[in-house]
């Protein structure tokens, strides 16, 4: 198995039901400190759940917020890269499950920042995830409002901040990815804030689907995003983007830390390899 399969099967699993609740892992909660992924890039979350602050003199984007009581680490973060969480003006989000969204309402009342999200992640959002399609019936998070529906190809602005929004559906019906260019040292780097089309235990993909389209979605999400070529990629947890081999506590900054086009090929070919063995193994049964 290679280290992008043991990756998908890792956060796959650590979102498996238990006793009609979703399981934590610990590193969901394990601290672990702010630091400058590119540019204005920031990673500000815990040691799994990625939390993304993009700066400007005009205010800041925070995307993703993790599990409820992550106000304080996130907070802390920011202030260690010397930024006021306070002075987030949206609030984004890469897919609505409640490990990555739980201290939203929280921070959103903080800072006073809009909410944007996708169409789908706007309802799922709105009532707590309780009308989510695989982990819905039960209000999982606080519910709060959308200011503002994004989609494809939108474009954030806020400052000089350009930030492409790019609707990559499958994990959840409203996951996004947002792409930005990054100039440093004389050279132009793209950059993605990918949401990876992981696929969690129980979803249904070809028969009696978790919901209408789905396995449509994730086709289309892994061949858009084949065709994006970033030269720096984050994701919605750190170990998908091997975050922990890349960059360690008190390691000086450089652009290139993050820099690995062929590790996001390879992760995104390796999460279609397992949706396709997924649907296989459906019409098997």
């Amino acid at each position: 198995m290679n280290k992008f399969m043991t990756r998908i099967l890792f956060t796959c699993l650590i979102v498996l039901p238990v006793a009609g609740f979703a399981a934590e892992n610990p590193d969901w909660t394990r601290s672990f400190p702010g630091h400058r992924v590119i540019g204005n890039l920031y990673s500000v979350g815990t040691y799994d759940l990625s939390v993304f602050l993009i700066t400007s003199e005009a205010g800041h984007i925070l995307i993703n917020t993790g599990l409820e009581d992550s106000t304080e680490q996130i907070k802390d973060n920011i202030e260690d890269l010397g930024f006021a969480l306070e002075d987030v003006r949206i609030l984004l989000t890469q897919q609505a499950h409640w490990d990555h969204v739980a201290a939203l309402a929280e921070i959103k009342q903080i800072t006073g920042a809009e909410v944007w999200a996708t169409k789908d992640d706007k309802r799922v959002l709105e009532d707590g995830g309780f009308s989510d399609a695989h982990f819905g019936g039960r209000q999982t998070f606080e519910p709060l409002a959308v200011e503002k529906i994004i989609v494809q190809d939108d474009l954030i602005e806020l400052g000089d901040i350009r930030l492409t929004v790019h609707d990559h559906p499958g994990h959840t019906e409203g996951s996004s990815s947002y792409a930005m260019l990054v100039q440093e040292n004389g050279r132009e780097y793209r950059v993605l804030i990918a949401n990876m089309g992981s696929v969690n235990p129980g979803k249904q993909l070809a028969v009696d689907p978790t919901y209408p389209g789905v396995a449509a979605d994730f086709a289309h999400t892994f061949t858009h995003q084949k065709s994006l070529e970033p030269d720096v990629w984050v994701a919605a947890h750190a170990i998908q983007y091997d975050m922990h081999s890349k960059w360690q506590p008190g390691q000086a900054y450089s652009p290139d830390t993050f820099v690995d086009p062929e590790g996001y090929l390879a992760a995104v070919e390796s999460h279609e390899q397992a949706f396709l063995e997924a649907m296989a193994s459906e019409r098997i049964e």
